[in-house]
């Protein structure tokens, strides 16, 4: 490493350090007066505009307040300041060298790469707060309508190349920490992802909150902050292993505490009737929730906009000293653990009555905090007069999938119980304001929660539900008419909100009461309900387990074996459990209903929510999902971004993607296939240097990049990639060298993901991944000619890495299965060429890129449920090759791990845990067969190199600016806001 310029002999006092720093804001890196004033003036100037329109006393950054006050300044009334400029190297060399003697958590005779980052990125934070700071106050002033959007998730990967990019700072930046005897890349790289999210799910949130602050629309993100994510994830001979994440552990610089913003959270208690005759929520567990800001910068613009994620904590007077100093120090510090432990980790384990509490409490500290913070603002806004009826026509509530549904009743509590509006009013309010995205069609992914379970919790909220379950039972009834009984019992038992649950009192007698069955000698047919869950489409769920489906074959006694069709010892069904289906919640209360693509958007429609989309048809809408062409090409794939610049001849399609389609044209011009085929190589260099260090693993940029990177789900079925892959490994053995390398083209099968904590069968599928890989890659006899490699602890840096070096990428879940997906439009726009199925958002980049540059294979959609059918009625006949397939598995080339388990789920025709139900075996030839024109394909390299082309020209749609224009147009009702 460069000897750093901050760096001393010995350290020196405190006195010498203030002088010293004197000595250099003086000299700025002795540069003389002139540069002195250069450079002063520069960053003065950078900061002038953005002090004109602020107030004083404004929320600030205490850490930055003594370099720059965040107040009105006589600079804001001085005539000779010119025109504002960016500042220049010195000046962020300068700035860079005060956070790192002052601010950053570092001791100061050191100035080594980890002390670098934090002071390079506090200095790009007070930039940020500055215009962040900036944007509140205009749209403070102006009071125009704001969008909140609320999720569990938000996935942003590392912030200091895209924070400097959208600012335009990159080249001073470089310049400045070479100055100070550093590389900006190997800075940028001592930045940990924070662990806000895990999938699809949370990356989508920070694409819109990029596209939102890129296109000047008001807006807030909400979440949580995670102290340890998800899991960090590692790989040894077991498989997957899960640690603690440890993205906070040196501090996160990015973020501003806001210890005067916070609000108290309640769980348990009691609601009681007041003397007023209004329902009270008393007693319980208090906790609050503290606000954590998160500045997100536009691209080209000084709008700035703010993710705020909560904390929780008890006050320190709920510490129990008499118990500490009695010896009792766990009981005295109970009440602490059990409010930070709502924070400690994303998603946590729901198997037990303890992990389903805590999953709940997440849910509603995010939208209690969440949904007072935006009355407050509200409030404000409004000054002395509030008019509770204008809420809709300034808030604009966005519910990213099921987790915030409890916004509803929040909404609902605030404003009746707080601020004495009517029931009438109340709910009026909140329909107008809420609207719900579905990113899932699973049904074991739609959430429920035991309805006894919330009653003690949240009973205040229950009450709220069960009025709104009334409401909804109400307006049925209306609507369907009481002429067909069973029609409208069918209705009701698919629309309610509240499931097993008596009807109101009000409307029992519109359903007939079940007949008493008739006494039979023989059995009635079991049902078999769909799963309950409380997990989330982009993190994946266990599958039901003996436990979950109330089977203890140990617990029965001895005398019942072989007794079970003897009535006598028959035990009654137990009563199936009361539950609230919170999806119906949000159908219900929301005035806009919107799927993320377009065949998503129309199952929701035909089969999730048919029925309610029969009742409001008006409600329902598709916003297919994008990503920022910012994070995404411009910053990740700088090469490839500089010749798309030169081809088309400007740098508007980073703002207007449209501008992409003019690549179209040149997609047969050697030069420009030339140099296309020049960028993606040194990308795969990056890659292979990368999985050196990562994995041990060598392999060969020459070969073709094939990759599948995503939450490891049976549904998404990387089980059918490995097992084409060991096809093909399989048939590598048969054949001589020469036949062996005139068949197959050379590749490297790249695998990366998590698979939940507890989803058995997704960690089986890990491990098998693993094993594949240490035999096929210590194969002499294969070489280069096949590599697969399983990449540990997938995350957006990662992403950010292997999407511009992908040639290949796999996007082939079971149709009808995945809402939309995101990656798919990152590798398209990186000039990568898909394999998939005709599911989620595939179905649109298919459209887009056009048939001829999309390897198309598997059942459709509308197959899918026949399918299934004529699997359990034993009519399916696999195919030969993937009999041949599963038992070279079973023969154990792979090692001696035990696949029966593995292997077993993809036979049989009916049961828990078997008969395909991904169909894996149904899809296999078609997938082989469509591997096989891949290569043909890939041999032509003029050809391929066409179609990489044509991908980025086809990937214009799937921008996230565009996502955002439709959600702000259609669903939000909000403008674009330039600051002056």
């Amino acid at each position: 490493m460069a000897t750093s310029q901050l760096s001393a002999t010995a350290p020196p006092s405190g006195n010498e350090r203030l002088l010293r720093r004197r000595k250099d804001l003086c000299g700025l890196l002795g540069s003389g007066a002139a540069e002195e004033k250069k450079s002063a003036l520069s960053l003065r100037n950078w900061n002038a505009r953005s002090l004109r329109t602020r107030r004083p006393l404004t929320v600030r950054s205490v850490s930055s307040e003594s370099q720059q006050r965040l107040k009105d300044s006589p600079l804001e009334e001085d005539p000779s300041i010119p025109s504002p400029l960016k500042p220049d190297a010195a000046s962020i060399a300068s700035s860079i060298k005060y956070h790192a003697e002052f601010t950053v958590p570092f001791s100061p005779d050191k100035f080594e790469l980890p002390k670098a980052f934090f002071a390079t990125a506090q200095s790009v934070r007070d930039a940020l707060i500055i215009n962040g700071n900036a944007t509140y106050d205009y749209c403070e002033k102006l009071n125009v309508k704001q969008a909140y959007y609320l999720s569990m998730e938000f996935l942003q990967g590392r912030a200091l190349l895209n924070a400097i990019g959208n600012l335009e700072l990159t080249g001073a930046y470089a310049e400045a920490l070479s100055k100070l005897g550093h590389d900006l890349e190997n800075v940028a790289v001592q930045e940990a992802d924070a662990a806000l999210g895990n999938g699809g799910l949370g990356r989508l949130a920070s694409c819109f909150l990029d596209s939102l602050a890129t296109l000047n629309y008001p807006a807030w993100g909400y979440g949580l902050r995670y102290r340890y994510g998800l899991f960090k994830q590692q790989i040894t001979k077991e498989g997957q292993e899960e640690v603690a994440e440890s993205w906070l552990k040196m501090g996160n610089p990015w973020e501003v505490v806001r210890n005067d913003v916070s609000y108290p959270v309640k769980f348990y208690g009691n609601v009681v009737l007041g003397s007023d005759g209004k329902r009270r929520w008393i007693g319980g567990e208090d906790i609050r929730a503290v606000a954590f800001d998160v500045p997100i910068p536009g691209y080209k613009t000084r709008t700035t906009i703010n993710l705020r994620l909560w904390s929780t904590k008890v006050p320190s007077e709920e510490f129990d000293l008499s118990a500490f100093n009695a010896g009792e120090h766990t009981k005295a510090n109970e009440a602490l653990l059990n409010a930070e432990k709502i924070c400690y980790i994303l998603y946590p384990g729901d198997e037990s009555i303890e992990g389903k509490i805590l999953r709940l409490k997440q849910q509603y500290t995010l939208c209690s905090a969440s949904l007072q913070d935006i009355i407050a603002r509200f409030e404000k806004r409004s000054g002395k007069h509030v008019n509770w009826e204008e809420i809709p026509e300034k808030v604009a509530v966005q519910m990213n999938d099921t987790h915030p549904t409890l916004c509803i009743p929040e909404l609902m509590r605030i404003l009746m119980d707080l601020k004495g509006l009517s029931w009438k009013e109340a709910w009026n309010i909140t329909k107008r304001t809420v609207a719900y995205t579905n990113h899932t069609v699973l049904p074991e992914a739609l959430e429920k929660w035991s309805l006894e379970l919330m009653q003690k919790l949240l009973p205040r909220h229950v009450d709220i539900i069960e009025m709104i379950d009334e409401e909804l039972v109400g307006t049925i009834i209306a609507e369907c008419g009481t002429k067909d009984p069973v029609l409208l019992e069918k209705k009701l038992k698919e629309m309610r909100i509240l499931e097993n649950v008596d009807l109101p009192p009000a409307f029992a007698e519109f359903i007939r009461p079940e007949e008493e069955p008739v006494a039979s000698s023989e059995k009635e047919p079991e049902t078999t309900e769909e799963p309950e869950t409380t997990e989330e489409p982009e993190t994946a769920e266990e599958p039901e387990t003996t436990e979950e489906l109330n089977i203890n074959l140990e617990d029965e006694p001895d005398d019942v074996q072989g007794r079970e069709n003897d009535e006598e010892f028959l035990e009654p069904e137990p009563e199936p459990p009361m539950m609230v289906r919170m999806a119906n919640l949000c159908v219900a209360c929301s005035h806009a209903v919107n799927g993320v693509a377009e065949i998503h958007s129309e199952i929701v429609k035909k089969e999730v929510f048919h029925e309610f989309f029969m009742l409001w048809p008006e409600k329902f809408q598709n916003k297919t999902n994008g990503v920022t062409p910012r994070r995404w090409i411009r910053f990740c794939n700088q090469e490839l971004s500089k010749i798309i610049t030169k081809w088309i001849g400007t740098e508007d399609w980073i703002l207007h993607t449209d501008k992409l389609a003019e690549l179209r044209k040149f997609a047969d011009n050697e030069d420009l296939q030339t140099q296309w085929r020049a960028a993606k190589r040194n990308n795969k260099m990056k890659v292979v240097r990368f999985l050196k260090e990562k994995t041990g693993y060598a392999v060969s940029p020459d070969a073709m990049f094939d990759i599948q990177v995503k939450r490891i789900h049976e549904y998404k079925r990387q089980l059918l990639n490995i097992l084409g892959i060991v096809y093909r490994y399989k048939k590598m053995k048969a054949m001589d060298p020469a036949e062996r390398t005139a068949k197959f083209v050379p590749r490297v099968c790249i695998f990366g993901g998590k698979a939940f904590a507890t989803y058995v069968q997704a960690k089986r599928i890990v491990k098998f991944i693993t094993d594949v890989a240490a035999t096929i890659n210590h194969d002499p006899e294969i070489g280069d000619l096949l590599k697969v490699v399983f990449v540990p602890d997938y995350n957006v840096s990662v992403a950010e890495l292997l999407i511009p070096a992908s040639e290949l990428s796999q996007h082939i879940s079971t149709a009808g299965m995945e809402a939309s997906g995101t990656s798919n439009m990152k590798f398209a726009m990186n000039g990568c060429v898909l394999i998939g199925t005709l599911d989620g958002a595939n179905v649109e980049i298919r459209q887009e890129v056009g048939e001829d540059n999309f390897f198309l294979f598997g059942a459709q959609a509308h197959e899918i449920a026949g399918l299934r059918k004529e699997r359990a009625e034993g009519k399916f006949v696999p195919d030969p090759r993937f009999e041949e397939v599963k038992a070279f598995v079973r023969s154990g080339v792979f090692g001696p791990s035990n696949y029966d388990e593995l292997m077993g789920s993809l036979e049989g025709n009916e049961g828990f845990g078997r008969a395909d139900y991904f169909l894996v075996g149904k899809d296999f030839p078609s997938y082989i067969e469509c591997q096989e024109q891949v290569d043909k394909a890939y041999q032509d390299q003029k050809r391929w190199t066409r179609m990489s082309i044509l991908n980025t020209a086809g990937s214009c749609k799937f921008s996230s600016d565009r996502t955002i224009h439709e959600y702000a147009k259609d669903i939000w009702n909000i403008s674009p806001i330039e600051l002056p």
